[in-house]
This record gives structure tokens, sequence and C-alpha cells, in this order.
């Protein structure tokens, strides 16, 4: 299951979003899902990774379902700091792990809902179950809250691909008034 979704995050999920396409793929079946722009903790290079969110007061919140054997977990605790692209926006926010229980059972519940069909990968139904059940069977899955602290680099900013999906929507218009007219 984990190369699956490796191979749909690398090849649809992150260029999608690269692409200023994130909205068209972000609903209650497949999922509300942001990307985040971590910087490798070893490699130093920029790594896109898409995961499930949810907001709350103003804060970002997503869970680490690999618990902290996740790379992009590993590479945000070192980092403490990231970029996000959200469906319609980009921020830069700081990153801290979320310990306090109330908002931890607010904030799981609703990422695992907003996660789709993928909120059940848990192994169970994010809707029926207890506050307690919650808590206990989430009580090793890291909550990371992201602050925002500025403005990110979108996908029509510079070094996104924006353009790309622009430019082929540009001609697309153009070929269809040259035929129609």
């Amino acid at each position: 299951m984990r190369k699956f979704f490796w191979f749909l995050n690398k090849y649809l999920m992150v260029p999608m979003f690269r692409l200023g396409l994130g909205t068209l793929i972000c609903n209650p079946i497949t999922g509300y899902i942001m990307v985040l722009k971590v910087i490798g903790r070893k490699s130093g290079k920029l790594r896109y990774t898409p995961v499930n969110y949810a907001i709350l007061r103003g804060a970002v919140y997503c869970i680490s379902g690999w618990r902290k054997t996740s790379d992009w977990y590993k590479n945000l605790m070192t980092a403490q700091e990231v970029e996000v692209l959200l469906p319609g926006r980009a921020i830069f926010g700081s990153v801290a792990e979320e310990t306090d229980p109330e908002t931890r059972r607010l904030v799981i519940r609703q990422v695992l809902k907003n996660a789709g069909f993928a909120g059940f990968f848990e192994g169970y139904n994010p809707w029926k179950i207890t506050d307690e059940e919650l808590l206990t069977k989430t009580a090793e899955l890291p909550l990371l809250k992201i602050t925002q602290v500025g403005i990110g680099n979108g996908s029509s900013d510079p070094a996104g691909w924006g353009w790309i999906s622009a430019g082929f929507l540009l001609v697309l218009i153009i070929v269809l008034l040259i035929i129609l007219l």
C-alpha cells in the first residue's frame, strides 16, 4: 500500500499541485490534500509531500500516517519550517507537534474525515469511533500544527508550474476560437 501511495503522490498529486490544479482533485471522496515543500535533512534537496489536512483556529494541521518513521516527518522536525501548497493558496509556516488532548481529539478526527477514502486506512471509521477510542488508537500519530508566518511560493509564482497549465489553456481557447469562427 505504501508503494501505491508513493507512486500516486509522485506522479499525480504533486504535479497537479505544481501545475496549479490542486483544487480539481480535492473533494470529499479523494480527500482534501495539501503539499508540503520540505527540505531533506540529509540531502538538503527540496521534497514534495502530499498529506491530508484540516484547518482549525487559523492553523493548518496534518498527521503522519506512518508515525514518526516517515522521512517527511523527520525532515519537518529538523527544519521546523515549511512551505505549504494548499488547493487555493501557498503559505510559509513554522511547525510544532500538537500535544493538547482536546485539540488532538478534534483535529485528528477532522483530518481523518477530510482524508476521504484514505481516512479508513487507520482501521476504523472516523465518523463513528468514540472519542476515547480515537485518542487511544491515535496516541502514536504525530499531529503537526503549521502556523502561518508568511506567504509561500505557489504554482503561479517563480519556480511554479502554473504557467504550463495556463499556457495550455490559452492555446486550447485560441484553437477553439479558430475552429468556431
